[in-house]
């Protein structure tokens, strides 16, 4: 049963449609998302590592799926709306540019040399509302408003001055629940894998996390105590469930004390609330902090990444520069926004919505036997 504060019904759709027989609008708004192009991509786009570790650590895709198992489990405990949360979850990230990070991080500042930005957000906004092409009614997915304001507000405030085109999208208000929650879901879910992955890659020794992660320690003591004869993978994976088990349950009590304190008992009363309502308690953000700082220092930024991010970088600017100067190179598609819209964006679309082996094809078709 949902909460009084859950979102129940939509607002509606930008063309409207007919209900379907059996399934909700945030159903329909998940299996649209599923069967997006922009979703199959996510398979093939950088998290943090490349596979030249291996195949078998988290890509975009992958994640995608954990942040989703992660939010149904945290919006069934609040009683929120767990179809519109699972459309959220799976959405999130479908904005991402190829090489994780580095590949943002070099788009935004391609974009900024002609006075604009990247912003994986509005990107993916883009996206659903205009890029993806599957129906004759109507251009993009045609999803409902709440997809589309979580979409945008999930993670951070727009302000109304500054961005007048979202203007819709009740910027002078808070997210639902629903929305709120997908941040959370979303930090938790990655920094328990990358200190997964980094372990599985020798990046990161257990005598770095047992000293660097109290948390983790705390509960790595606890296992080994109870299956020494364990092998030290095991004892690994259990001490790690024991701490994205402590994040996810102290998340949904502190939220539910927040709910409480605020005296929220509408939707309303959530979107009019002068804070977010979902976060965590002051220990447990304190470990979470202690987390990612770790994660900072010890993965994100180790030397072992560099070539990788470096390399990242340079496939995307040589190719952003190739094409503002070699407009003529482009598919026909985008040369014809171009014609429409200003050039540096239509490249920066083109290019955020490869697959990290696309790219690498691109930049071998262009700069690579060009300079040849």
């Amino acid at each position: 049963m949902l909460a009084d504060y859950a979102v129940r019904d939509s607002r509606g759709r930008r063309y409207p449609e007919p209900s379907h027989p059996y399934r909700s609008d945030f159903q329909r708004d998940r299996d649209r998302v599923i069967h997006s192009r922009a979703f199959r991509r996510l398979e093939a786009k950088t998290q943090v590592f490349t596979r030249r570790y291996s195949d078998h650590f988290r890509n975009r895709l992958t994640h995608t799926i954990e942040v989703a198992q992660i939010a149904r489990t945290i919006a069934l405990q609040l009683r929120l709306n767990v179809d519109l949360v699972e459309a959220l979850a799976l959405v999130h990230d479908v904005g991402h540019p190829p090489f994780g990070h580095a590949g943002e991080k070099a788009l935004d500042s391609a974009m900024r040399e002609h006075g604009s930005f990247f912003d994986h957000n509005l990107h993916a906004l883009r996206i659903v509302e205009d890029f993806e092409m599957r129906y004759p009614m109507f251009r993009g997915l045609n999803l409902t408003f709440e997809i589309r304001e979580g979409i945008i507000k999930h993670s951070r405030e727009y302000e109304a001055d500054r961005y007048p085109e979202l203007s819709e999208y009740l910027l002078d208000q808070r997210p639902p629940l629903e929305s709120q929650l997908i941040d959370l879901a979303d930090e938790i879910a990655y920094t328990t894998a990358d200190l997964d992955d980094g372990y599985e890659a020798h990046l990161l020794s257990l005598e770095q996390i047992l000293q660097g992660v109290p948390v983790f320690a705390d509960f790595y003591r606890e296992v080994d105590q109870t299956y020494p004869d364990a092998i030290e993978k095991l004892k690994f994976n259990e001490a790690l469930r024991y701490v994205l088990d402590k994040l996810v349950t102290d998340l949904i009590e502190h939220t539910q004390n927040q709910i409480s304190a605020h005296a929220v008992e509408t939707l309303e009363d959530v979107r009019a609330c002068p804070t977010r309502l979902v976060g965590v308690s002051s220990d447990v953000e304190q470990e979470r902090c202690n987390l990612k700082q770790f994660l900072h220092k010890n993965l994100y930024f180790s030397e072992a990444l560099d070539a990788d991010k470096d390399d990242a970088e340079r496939v995307v600017g040589e190719l952003f520069k190739f094409w503002i100067e070699y407009p003529e190179s482009l598919p026909s598609a985008y040369q014809k926004k171009a014609e429409r819209e200003p050039l540096p964006r239509v490249v920066c679309d083109y290019i955020a919505g490869m697959t990290d082996n696309y790219i690498y094809e691109q930049h071998l078709k262009y700069c690579c036997e060009r300079v040849k």
